[in-house]
């Protein structure tokens, strides 16, 4: 078997090694093009491949565990050791990555009292029960078993959220008792108290960055000593959330870092690809307001979102080169794009008209959040009838997260964002006549940085707040789109309110495009009914990725669920993002 140290330097089978690693996510990447990604990375000069593991994918709900399709990890590390490539794994319950929750399940926030990242014994059980059964899957990867897996994470980023040294050392150990052999990394920014409270005993810190990387590995050499220093996170972009601007890196200075970090030690490029937030998968982050993350990942990493070469991976291969040998690679897909142009709607289906069939509903006296209802993602609406309510004129909701859409009597009078579901707001003219009030609410994503993670629920947790007096008495409705089959169109969309439009056309050969959402408001889209994510009108992002793999020749279905009332009546599918 082949054998994996770190000492004063990395060593594979006694001989020193430079690691020179590119991150990219399985589950952010269709795996029928996992080996087109890969092979492009080995000729990069890569020769390790890095990639996070998202609990709340591989255990969505509790104790239903998923290693299939998108999720089979062993098949991703396996191919990229079919290509000569190491691995890094990276299993720890908190992910952060921009993704939903910072890949904790959502679940966890169904127990009252849940603590996130410390040794609190709820929080503690579930990780047993999920490492248990990952790392069946993921140990018998490791090198010393005969596979590619060279080194594991424990935690991530724990320094910049808290300084339980127990529960590190409870990452650790319970990783080693499940069957982790490789040796062990912890990954923090190298500044202040970061690097300090996120390291622990027995694994080699590792630092996160993006810039001054001489001068960062400095400041590690003075806290690590005489060990390999190793750029975890070499952030060579940035991430985009809506109503932002598009973020791209200064490939210049990229460019110095990666040779500095090349010559002074080890780097694992982030992102090589970034790929695509499908579903309702994406992260956000809350500092002074709430910033959900857009669908794409593009992240402006060496590879675009769907896979093509830029000039940063161009000009980052000439810089390795002066390390390692670039080799000769045979890139064995052939990816195309196409633009297949514009569609009118076939059929439009009403929300509200369809609430029985895609939904079965609880009542309850006081607003639940999603996560008491066992759902994770989506949407959620809240249905109550006023028979005595003559004028809408004041609403508050509490504990309320993220968006509301408020409906008086099937007719929208209010949408509330982020801060202004903290305060009673006035609504203007709603005079109303049978009083029934409907609000739909949307999960924008769950915060995936600081402490404000553990105030995640979605929906309405507290009470709903009617003309300064609560409300008891509600139908709630799960939405979390994951079943449409049930859609009656002979109910169709009105114009103003949420509906659902569908698309049938067809295509004579399958390739990658961009699906246009120009003249529609804001929702979610289903390709043969798979969601490839959300779209927003305030941008950045205006178009969607549609891979290949998820269209068909012949006919083929989309569905937009759309929740302000804007419809252009058509899409368009363009050949470039």
């Amino acid at each position: 078997m082949d054998k994996f140290e770190i000492k004063d330097d990395f060593y594979l089978n006694d001989n020193r090694i430079k690691i020179i690693s590119g991150g990219m996510h399985y589950f952010r990447i269709l795996p029928e093009y996992w080996r087109d990604r890969l092979e492009k990375l080995k000729a990069l000069g890569c020769n390790t491949v890095e990639t996070y593991i998202p609990w709340n994918l591989h255990e969505k709900h509790k104790g239903t565990f998923d290693f299939g399709g998108m999720l089979d990890v062993a098949r991703y590390v396996k191919t990229a050791q079919e290509l000569g490539l190491m691995v890094i794994l990276r299993p720890s319950p908190y992910i952060c990555g921009e993704w939903e929750f910072g890949g904790l399940p959502y679940w966890l926030l169904k127990e009252d009292g849940m603590r996130l990242r410390c040794m609190y014994e709820p929080y503690i059980r579930h990780i047993r029960d999920y490492y248990k059964v990952l790392f069946e899957v993921i140990a018998p990867l490791q090198i010393t078993r005969g596979g590619p897996v060279i080194m594991m994470q424990a935690e991530n980023e724990y320094g910049y959220y808290g300084d339980d040294s127990a529960y590190m050392e409870f990452i650790k150990n319970l990783m080693i008792e499940n069957g982790c052999e490789v040796p062990l990394v912890t990954s923090d920014g190298p500044w202040g108290e970061a690097f300090e409270h996120g390291k622990v005993e027995g694994a080699l810190p590792t630092g996160n960055f993006g810039s001054k990387g001489r001068a960062q590995f400095e400041l590690m050499k003075k806290k690590i000593g005489n060990k390999p220093l190793m750029c975890m996170e070499f952030w060579v972009g940035w991430f985009d959330y809506w109503g932002g601007e598009h973020h791209t890196g200064d490939l210049e200075e990229h460019l110095k870092d990666l040779d500095d970090l090349l010559t002074e030690g080890h780097v694992n490029i982030y992102m090589f690809e970034g790929g695509t937030n499908f579903g309702f998968m994406n992260g956000a982050n809350y500092y002074e307001r709430l910033e959900p993350d857009v669908t794409s990942y593009d992240y402006d990493a060496l590879l675009t979102e769907d896979g093509r070469i830029t000039e940063k991976y161009t000009e980052f291969r000439k810089v390795i080169g002066r390390y390692a040998a670039l080799p000769d690679v045979h890139l064995s897909c052939s990816i195309k794009r196409k633009a297949y142009g514009a569609f009118g709607v076939t059929r439009s289906a009403d929300l509200f008209g369809n609430l029985d069939h895609i939904s079965v509903p609880a009542e309850s006296i006081c607003p639940v959040c999603m996560e008491k209802l066992n759902q994770g993602y989506g949407y959620i609406l809240y249905e109550s009838n006023l028979p005595g309510l003559s004028r809408l004129e004041k609403i508050r909701l509490w504990k309320a997260n993220d968006r509301a859409n408020i409906f008086l009597d099937e007719q929208p009078v209010l949408t509330l964002y982020d801060r202004e579901l903290l305060s009673e707001q006035t609504v203007e003219s709603a005079a109303c006549t049978s009083g029934k009030l409907d609000i739909l609410m949307e999960n924008m994503g769950r915060v995936n940085f600081t402490p404000i993670m553990e105030d995640q629920r979605k929906g309405i947790d507290g009470g709903i707040q009617v003309n300064g007096h609560l409300h008891f008495g509600w139908k709630i409705y799960p939405l979390p789109m994951e079943d449409l089959t049930g859609l009656d169109f002979s109910v169709p969309a009105r114009a103003g309110l949420p509906g659902f439009y569908e698309f049938e056309f067809e295509i004579p050969d399958p390739a990658d495009t961009f699906l246009d959402t120009e003249g529609w408001g804001k929702g979610a889209v289903f390709v043969n009914g798979f969601n490839i994510g959300r779209f927003w009108e305030i941008g950045p992002q205006k178009r969607l990725y549609v891979p290949a793999p998820l269209l068909k020749k012949g006919r083929n279905t989309l569905v937009i669920f759309e929740t302000e009332g804007k419809s252009s009546g058509s899409i368009r599918f363009c050949d470039r993002p």
